[in-house]
């Protein structure tokens, strides 16, 4: 399982060494010394790198002829066969020996009604899933095992362009696999991969079934997960992509904690500021966003932030452009303390905010309407540009989720009445046996028919 990013590239084919087949074989040392080798960090390490195989039950469509049972009666056909069960293989890194802890991206496991966990050492376990963030890609899932290998998991802000790395998974189902190469950029963003991106690159190769798997430096220690590849034909061409093991870290701990993570909220809108911008503002950088909207009442405006500050760095990390800003808000957790460095006039400030949660007030959608069981309903902070109800969960094969809707959509008119909070939305849907929903999923907007 991997992800890919279609665009067009061109790749440039520098050259081929070959090497004769009657040459001498290598030397195990020179000069008496032993060659320089991975093997004692990959015996170390390999353990920890587990193979996770699911199973799906997928519905089939159904055709209205086949599925009549006169139609059946009559031509003595048998009752068909509706649903069908799918596989995928993937990765998974164990970062907790003791209490069974596995890392793995959350495509690997998308949907899945069984999962199972192969060690290096060929024993099998059926896997729990303790959460999963698909804004991210990372899921933990749990298995009770004894004589666990982990991972340790290192800073990953101290890493370099140039180190080396090794990228270890389970391609094609082969069993663990080794690939080496170095960190070939860092906080890669804007890919349109994942909701929030700050990407590890290296040119390590990361194949169809490396997902979820360990990205290590020379020490074997996890410095990212393994989670995607540019490529417009599926194969690998050296551009790889691994989520940081810090990122995975923080985010790990809210799934273990929560079962989900909790986003928090600063309540500002901010834009990249160009070099027209930079003019403007008397800056001699283009680096930092500019704050183009400030929420009454929320935590950037209790913090002081004004429109049109620059906002340089948060919690000491550089603020590079809105892509960065956007990962380190959605990155922070409800109630954390954040510092800002602002630029306002010509001079810097230091502003301090607490994170609030995003969502004010939560619904099981089935005490509204009947159609819309399955979902749990929560209220958006008034102020924000994107106003209406949020569907927090939903249940997979729930009423609400064959209607069409999923998990992040925002409810914003029901019967063509606009909606912004739970009573409204009780009050114009609990009397209509039918319901019209006004939809904003990401950067679409849609109509759903519930009857």
């Amino acid at each position: 399982m991997h992800k890919r990013i279609r665009s067009g590239f061109v790749l440039l084919i520098l050259g081929l060494l070959s090497l004769s087949a009657a040459s001498a074989a290598l030397p195990v040392a020179v000069n008496g010394n032993n060659l320089p080798t991975l093997a004692p960090m990959l015996e170390r390490a390999l353990p920890a790198v587990v193979n996770i195989a699911t199973e799906a039950r997928v519905k089939i469509a159904r055709d209205p002829f086949f599925d009549d049972p006169i139609f059946r009666h009559f031509f003595d056909m048998p009752e068909r066969q509706r649903e069908k069960k799918t596989q995928s293989l993937g990765s998974g890194v164990i970062v907790d020996a003791d209490k069974g802890y596995i890392i793995t991206n959350s495509h690997v496991i998308d949907k899945a009604d069984k999962i199972t966990v192969t060690l290096h050492d060929g024993r099998q376990f059926e896997a729990k899933v303790i959460g999963r963030d698909k804004d991210t890609d990372i899921a933990v899932i749990r298995i009770q095992a004894d004589k666990l290998t982990e991972l340790t998991m290192t800073d990953s802000d101290v890493l370099k362009v140039g180190d080396f790395v090794v990228a270890i998974g389970n391609p094609f189902g082969l069993g663990n696999s080794v690939t080496s190469g170095i960190i070939s950029g860092l906080r890669r963003s804007g890919l349109g991969i994942e909701g929030y991106e700050d990407f590890i690159q290296t040119d390590a190769s990361i194949n169809p079934g490396n997902s979820g798997g360990a990205l290590v430096n020379l020490r074997g220690e996890l410095i990212g997960i393994n989670t995607a590849i540019l490529s417009r034909s599926g194969g690998n061409i050296g551009i790889g992509f691994a989520i940081p093991s810090n990122m995975a870290k923080s985010l790990m701990a809210q799934l273990i904690e929560f079962g989900e993570v909790k986003r928090g909220l600063l309540g500002l809108s901010v834009q990249d500021i160009t070099a027209d911008l930079a003019n403007a503002f008397g800056l001699k950088t283009n680096k930092g966003v500019v704050v183009t909207r400030v929420v009454d009442g929320l935590p950037a405006d209790k913090a002081g932030v004004r429109t049109g500050d620059i906002i340089l760095k948060i919690n000491k990390q550089a603020v590079l452009n809105a892509a960065s800003m956007h990962n380190a808000i959605g990155l922070l957790r409800v109630d954390q303390r954040v510092k800002m460095e602002v630029l306002r006039n010509g001079n810097r400030l230091q502003l301090t905010a607490i994170v609030t949660e995003p969502i004010q007030a939560r619904m099981p959608a089935g005490k509204i309407h009947a159609r819309l069981r399955g979902a749990t309903l929560g209220e958006m902070p008034e102020g924000l540009e994107m106003t209406g109800i949020v569907i927090t969960r939903i249940k997979t094969d729930s009423p609400a989720w064959n209607a069409g809707l999923r998990e992040g959509d925002i409810i914003t008119s029901v019967n063509k009445q606009p909606v912004r909070t739970l009573k409204q939305l009780q009050n114009t849907a609990s009397s209509s046996r039918s319901l019209l929903l006004n939809i904003r999923r990401g950067n679409n907007a849609l109509f759903l028919l519930l009857q």
